[in-house]
């Protein structure tokens, strides 16, 4: 499953792709990994209406009966008809998620002795801006025993059937992808019954294996407008 992703971008980019209003999210990173546990850029529709980008920590709350005395998350979301998921498919509980570039592991290319390397896929060699189609949810609860009980905003990836360039690396999954704003525009406010044909691999033309993306130095970092 996809447990890593890069954003490479600018605030300005999302706002026009999304047709976003404001940014709550404070967002200046020139270039960022993700992680389960980490927060992230997400665009989603405010109680006033307004589409704003956000802040969420990556990890859906788990169906309680894998819960103990803390819940570390859910990252991906395949099933959408448990009624665990049921909840959140309407227009207010989905968002999306811009990113450049995902990780899938790759076992396959792993060297003795070493550690399973990761395998990188962007829209093409330049990484694009895309989206992954999310859900988020507020919610209260432990995430790490040390951290106690806390409230969060939480996000999670629909994710479907891998296509032709994903599959020989992760035969499982893909994430749901988004590549146009008419994309957007339908995961964030159409009905479920009009939103659900989003759950589909992307199109195996649009989609490339990259190298890792490179950290920008010291004298290369700066906000992104």
């Amino acid at each position: 499953m996809c447990n890593l992703y890069n954003v490479t971008t600018t605030r300005d980019a999302v706002l026009q792709f999304t047709k976003a209003f404001r940014d709550r999210a404070g967002w200046n990173e020139a270039s960022f990994d993700v992680y389960p546990g980490y927060q992230a850029p997400i665009v989603r529709v405010a109680e006033d209406g307004q589409r704003e980008i956000a802040r969420a920590t990556w990890g859906m709350p788990s169906p309680p009966a894998y819960v103990k005395n803390y819940d570390p998350g859910v990252t991906n979301i395949r099933n959408v008809s448990s009624p665990h998921w049921r909840r959140w498919l309407g227009p207010t509980s989905r968002c999306v998620v811009p990113f450049t570039s995902f990780a899938e592991p790759d076992p396959a290319s792993k060297v003795e002795g070493g550690r399973v390397p990761n395998a990188w896929f962007a829209g093409n060699e330049d990484r694009p801006l895309m989206f992954f189609a999310g859900f988020w949810t507020p919610w209260k609860g432990v995430r790490k025993v040390r951290d106690g009980e806390q409230e969060y905003e939480l996000i999670g990836f629909l994710t479907t059937s891998p296509n032709e360039i994903v599959s020989p690396i992760h035969q499982k999954a893909m994430p749901a992808i988004l590549t146009t704003p008419e994309e957007v525009e339908t995961w964030l406010t159409a009905p479920w019954d009009e939103a659900r044909h989003l759950q589909r691999p992307l199109p195996g033309n649009m989609l490339v294996i990259v190298p890792p993306q490179a950290k920008p130095k010291p004298d290369e970092e700066g906000l992104l407008l």
